[in-house]
């Protein structure tokens, strides 16, 4: 979407958060939930709680070679399609529970700090 719109954008100031967690650490947890977690089990698959939105896009920004600008909410739909919905939710989460269940602790890079590698932004093949 940043390449598309020539800026990377967030909602209003940016501060929302969305938990994350790296592919690596998220796979383990599935395979241990698989093997150790009780039926009706909630887990939360999370690394950090809350990475706020604007920094996302200043990473997004800053590897593009794209301005970082806030998008106003009314125009999230257009700018963001889909996603605008769920992006300015404000949604942290622990993963304290699960790690205690399963004896579980991410290890691997957290979002900024992945992101940051530059490997999610090669162009796209034509």
């Amino acid at each position: 979407m940043a390449r598309a719109h020539g800026v990377s954008g967030y909602l209003g100031d940016g501060a929302n958060r969305w938990s994350a967690v790296h592919r690596l650490d998220s796979a383990r947890l599935f395979r241990l939930a698989v093997e150790k977690a009780p039926a009706g089990s909630v887990l939360h698959g999370v690394a950090e709680e809350g990475v706020a939105i604007r920094d996302v896009a200043e990473v997004i920004g800053r590897h593009l070679g794209v301005p970082v600008s806030s998008v106003a909410p009314e125009d999230a739909a257009g700018h963001f399609s889909w996603l605008g919905g769920f992006l300015g939710l404000d949604a942290p989460a622990s993963h304290t529970l699960t790690g205690e269940l399963l004896d579980w602790r991410p290890v691997h890079p957290g979002l900024i700090e992945d992101l940051d590698k530059g490997h999610y932004f090669a162009a796209p093949a034509a």
